[in-house]
């Protein structure tokens, strides 16, 4: 899931559990004003701020990480 996809399922989450932003920052641990970007489009969460996000929610976020294997040149 997209990075987009989850900070949308994170604000209706709150949204239908009635929580305000100043709420959920401050049971998560994640600043309000980051917060508002991320739900507002802007800004890029770490996998440890959805994480703490989700958490203080109640959801079981799931992430996959793709395997990149960088070759060298010479």
């Amino acid at each position: 899931m997209h990075s987009d996809s989850l900070i949308k399922t994170i604000k209706n989450r709150r949204e239908m559990l009635q929580v305000t932003q100043e709420v959920l920052a401050e049971l998560s641990g994640v600043g309000l004003r980051t917060l508002k970007q991320f739900e507002s489009g802007k800004g890029n969460p770490t996998l440890e701020t959805l994480n703490k996000l989700g958490d203080a929610l109640g959801l079981d976020l799931k992430f996959q990480v793709k395997d990149i294997t960088v070759t060298e040149t010479h």
